[in-house]
């Protein structure tokens, strides 16, 4: 039996208590290549992972509401580490390297690779991962290998609809009802998913929300 994957609506008290969150502080901490290079694992982490050029890094903007916080890119691949954001003194939001389409050598991929792998299997702290997927898409092969990764590592993940705003309400339909078929074949995705446009505001106090009230 498949899940119905319905669109996440937080209560007034969740949507509150995101607001306080991102209302503090947000900073960039450091980008890592290594797993030695890892900040201590002492507050409640979230990653973002998504493919090259999905709009992760305008999402996180977004939800922390500096506009250069987090460096968007237009070439696939320009994100290299694994870079940690504070959010107040609670949270790290974790940015991963964008996958799929990386105009770089196949070594420096599969160096990627494993520091994500290493990543997932190894902070104790994560609670979710946040996978996004382009709403004018769908979830394309590339998406199925690291919900594959996330699902052999034991980390919870939810999906995030990104660019909701680019593609007309029917062909939105469409492409939600592919994304919740392709979804329900993974033991570790959350039922639910948040439906969101960085340029609109969409969804960003709905992943606000979800975010602060992780445990």
């Amino acid at each position: 039996m498949e899940l119905s994957f319905p669109i996440a609506e937080p209560d007034a008290a969740a949507l509150e208590q995101g607001r306080l969150l991102f209302a503090g502080q947000t900073e960039f901490l450091k980008g890592v290549v290594a797993m030695d290079g890892m900040p201590p694992a002492n507050r409640l982490e979230v990653c973002f992972a998504g493919r090259s050029n999905v709009g992760k890094s305008t999402l996180i903007n977004a939800l922390t509401g500096r506009k250069a916080l987090a460096r968007a890119s237009n070439t696939p691949g320009r994100t290299q580490e694994i870079n940690f954001f504070t959010a107040g003194d609670s949270h790290y939001l974790v940015d991963l390297p964008g996958y799929g389409f990386a105009k770089a050598p196949v070594k420096t991929v599969e160096k990627w690779q494993k520091l994500l792998k290493a990543y997932l299997s190894g902070r104790a702290t994560l609670r979710r991962a946040f996978v996004l997927i382009d709403s004018r898409h769908g979830v394309k092969d590339v998406d199925e290998e690291i919900m594959t990764l996330l699902d052999s590592s034991a980390v919870t993940f939810q999906v995030v609809l990104t660019k909701a705003d680019k593609v007309k309400e029917a062909e939105r339909e469409k492409n939600l009802a592919q994304v919740r078929q392709r979804i329900a074949r993974h033991p570790a995705a959350f039922p639910e998913m948040i439906v969101t446009s960085s340029e609109k505001g969409w969804g960003i106090d709905t992943l606000r929300a979800v975010i602060a009230t992780l445990v």
